[in-house]
């Protein structure tokens, strides 16, 4: 689905990607591990056209991305859950929806998100500063899925949330993997990751100092030792 190849970024004169692989296969959910300030988050706005990079390519789909501008990755499948939500402030919930939606036969309605939110159905003509940081989350979540993404990509899923609102998004991520959903996603909370993901990226320094299998993750203590704990 997703395939990232030898990705190097700078902001100016500052290097901070170094030849970064990364892949996400069809349906499955992957993870993107490290601790502060390795790069993930640029790696995500590389792969999005959000900030420009010195070599690389990136392909969704067997479709070359590289040197494309954001909106055409948007049109080709990459929908992002972006770090600290971002919902427009001035526009209610359902105008926040529907109003970057890809419509698709089949596919992702409005409807079909207040069902995975019942909490955002009640909230429907509230403006999004009016929301509290999950709910917040859960639409920033739902405008992605209007895209009808073929890969989701959440920076920070569950970043500063309630432990119920963290469960509710566990359980969003574990339902649209099992509709077969393709998913990147970054979090802190590696024991929820391992529970839903099928292949983890560990960053360090710009990086991908190791990649696997879920299982061969849990078995490398040392790994996660090394590169995970404070």
């Amino acid at each position: 689905m997703l395939t990232v190849t030898d990705l190097h970024t700078a902001y100016g004169d500052s290097r901070v990607l170094f030849g970064v692989d990364l892949h996400v296969g069809a349906g499955e959910v992957a993870t993107l591990l490290g601790r502060n300030g390795m790069g993930k988050t640029t790696t995500i706005h590389s792969i999005f056209g959000l900030i420009p990079v010195q070599k690389g390519a990136v392909s969704l789909g067997g479709i070359r991305l590289s040197g494309t501008p954001s909106h055409r990755r948007a049109a080709a499948g990459l929908g992002l859950v972006p770090e600290g939500r971002q919902v427009f402030p001035t526009l209610t919930v359902h105008e926040n929806l529907v109003a970057t939606a890809r419509p698709e036969s089949g596919g992702w309605t409005s409807e079909r998100i207040y069902d995975l939110f019942p909490g955002l159905a009640a909230r429907r003509d509230n403006f999004g500063n009016q929301l509290s940081g999950g709910e917040q989350q859960m639409l920033a979540i739902g405008r992605a899925l209007m895209t009808n993404p073929r890969l989701l990509v959440l920076d920070e899923a569950t970043e500063g949330l309630a432990p119920l609102i963290r469960q509710t998004i566990w359980d969003c991520l574990s339902l649209l993997k099992s509709q077969g959903q393709s998913i990147l996603v970054i979090d802190k909370n590696v024991d929820a990751l391992t529970r839903i993901a099928d292949r983890h990226h560990v960053l360090e320094k710009g990086k991908v100092v190791w990649q696997g299998t879920n299982a061969a993750f849990l078995a490398a203590n040392d790994i996660r030792e090394r590169y995970l704990h404070l």
